[in-house]
């Protein structure tokens, strides 16, 4: 299996070794927030370039009550990882605001 790995464009020695630094103090711009959608069994979250690939492995943590329901039930998972793209399957229903954060690891 070959890596995906984004062109880099960047030329300041200054931006690399701050994102560097800030990738070796814990942060990472490989987050974001999705909430389920409604009346669909899947919901297929955008990642931004280069922070998702297949072998990455997307952690989803809730943010609200009706997310915190559906973590717990156990009726949710990561169906698919793909190039700046992860699928979530999920019950199809009719409740709104299903809300995680999400963090990509690898």
């Amino acid at each position: 299996m070959t890596a995906y790995v984004p062109e880099i464009n960047e030329r300041d020695l200054k931006k690399i070794v701050l994102a560097v630094q800030q990738l070796a103090a814990g942060r990472s711009n490989a987050v974001g927030t999705v909430t389920l959608a409604t009346g669909a069994a899947t919901t297929v979250v955008t990642t931004r370039t280069g922070t998702c690939a297949p072998g990455s492995v997307p952690i989803l943590v809730p943010t609200t009550a009706n997310a915190a329901t559906e973590f717990g039930a156990g009726t949710w998972y990561i169906s698919a990882v793909a190039n700046d793209t992860f699928t979530i399957t999920h019950v199809n229903s009719a409740t709104t605001g299903r809300t995680f954060l999400y963090a990509i690891h690898g």
